[in-house]
């Protein structure tokens, strides 16, 4: 893998596996916040969390989502891959405080299509909190000149 390039088609088998940790700290909550509109007051607000049956504030789940596309554009594929579809279940909240882990793994490659499935999990310690499943294209190896 070059620094301005991920993983070619050539490169890459299934059971490959790349992932990203990251302690989510309140400023991040709040940034994200800003950056994505969504101030839903179960991620800002600490008095009205408590009414919730989580009893306090939980990052939202698009962060965790954030944290898989981390790993495809930095680690697997990696950089010059294309995320085309992802799909993802919220299995169990993020708090504030929390140090949570995506990893990213090949499952399937259609090398006729450029497209590379990848099993795409979070957790926060050993809990799985979300998990789904992205498909990416990806480039082939360009032809060496002659």
């Amino acid at each position: 893998m070059q620094d301005l390039h991920g993983y070619y088609l050539e490169d890459l088998k299934e059971g490959m596996s790349a992932s990203y940790a990251k302690t989510i700290s309140e400023a991040d909550v709040y940034m994200f916040a800003g950056i994505s509109g969504d101030n839903n007051p179960i991620h800002i607000n600490a008095e009205y969390a408590k009414t919730t049956p989580f009893e306090q504030r939980i990052v939202h789940g698009m962060f965790s989502a954030a944290l898989i596309s981390t790993v495809a554009g930095t680690r697997l594929p990696g950089p010059g891959a294309i995320y085309v579809d992802q799909q993802i279940k919220f299995k169990a909240p993020v708090f504030i405080g929390d140090t949570a882990q995506a990893t990213v793994t090949v499952t399937e490659i259609n090398e006729r299509r450029r497209r590379v499935i990848c099993r795409t999990d979070v957790t926060v310690g050993e809990k799985l909190v979300a998990t789904g499943e992205a498909t990416f294209m990806v480039d082939r190896r360009p032809e060496a000149a002659e």
